[in-house]
Formats: structure tokens, sequence, C-alpha cells
């Protein structure tokens, strides 16, 4: 997580040789210690063998998830209530929608925490319980627009406010009660 704002304002995330920079905020790891970029990016020299190029950035999220025991429900809300293209749905295992470039797997834990039953595709099991977050990119005209679908589909805005650099966020609940937030893409990135 970050342990701090900068000036008031999100962090905005950098990627250099693979490391994520906070500018001069601090990022707290796993081992529970702020680490300084700079000690980050020395750290990964260190662990490099000679010889070995550094890959390239990555230049988005292929795909993303969330896990759902109803899938059913959640099928009728990302379909029927966001619109979102299903594009594969296994039983009670799993239901794709494509967002974007992005595909949103909604999975039901308990089928995938038992791992996969296909041989040629040794996916490894996974799963989560609790509440997920996901945030989607929308314009502000189109959050405005979102704002009177969801309240006239009967979807609860829990939250509605903008960041410190204006960036307007809204959140509200999936059936499954996993968090979602659309957001101006301006809440990370500049115009």
């Amino acid at each position: 997580y970050i342990s701090g704002m900068t000036q008031g304002k999100p962090p905005k995330c950098s990627l250099s040789t693979g490391l994520t920079g906070f500018g001069d905020t601090a990022v707290t790891l796993g081992n529970g210690g702020p680490v300084e970029q700079a000690q980050l990016a020395r750290r990964a020299s260190q662990t490099r063998l000679p010889g070995m190029s550094i890959a390239s950035p990555f230049d988005g999220i292929l795909e993303a998830a969330l896990y759902a025991e109803d899938l059913d429900a959640a099928e009728a809300f990302y379909g029927g209530i966001l619109g979102l293209e299903k594009i594969a749905r296994v039983e009670d295992r799993h239901v794709f929608f494509r967002v974007g470039q992005t595909v949103l797997l909604i999975f039901n834990p308990a089928r995938t925490a038992a791992g996969g039953t296909n041989p040629a595709l040794p996916v490894p099991p996974h799963g989560a319980h609790g509440p997920g977050h996901l945030c989607l990119r929308a314009t502000a005209p189109q959050i405005a627009t979102w704002v009177q679908t969801l309240e006239t589909r009967g979807v609860t805005i829990e939250a509605d406010f903008h960041w410190p650099n204006g960036a307007r966020s809204i959140y509200f609940r999936d059936p499954a009660h996993n968090s979602i937030e659309i957001a101006e893409p301006r809440l990370w990135f500049d115009d």
C-alpha cells in the first residue's frame, strides 16, 4: 500500500525497469519497511544474472479477477446492468466479460480453489473470500450518466466524490459485495 500522499495528490505510478515508484513517496513492502526507489533499483540490479536482460515494462493488464459464489447474479449484474460483453461461461466455475482491452474474470472461489480439471490447461488453484475491488475508467460525462443509470436500476451509490486532483469517483457494490468504482483516468494519469 502507499504509506502517504504527495502534496495532497494521489501518487502517480511510473514503471522503470519493472519497478514501481511513487516519486518522493516511500513504498511499504510486505516486509513492513519503507524502501526508497533507489534501494529497490539497487536490489534488483544485484539479483540480475550476468548477461541477463530486463524484460520490457508491461503495456497494460490483460485480465482482472473478482470472486462471486453466485455466478448467475454476477452475470446478470455485469452483463445486464453494466452492459459488459460476456465472452465465456463455464457452469458454476466462471463467467468472463470484455472491458475494452481487458477481460474481467469472475470466478466462483469454491471451484477455483480446487484447481483445474483439464491437464492440458494446468492453471494453479486460486480464490479469494471477502469483497474485492475493481475500478472501471470513464469520462466525467460518462460517470454522470452511470450515476443515473445505476440509480434507475436500483444500484445504490455508496460514495461519489472528487479526489484532491479533481478526478471523480463513484463506488457501488456488485451482488457478491465487491466494491466497484468508476473513475476518471486523470485520477492516475495526466489528461
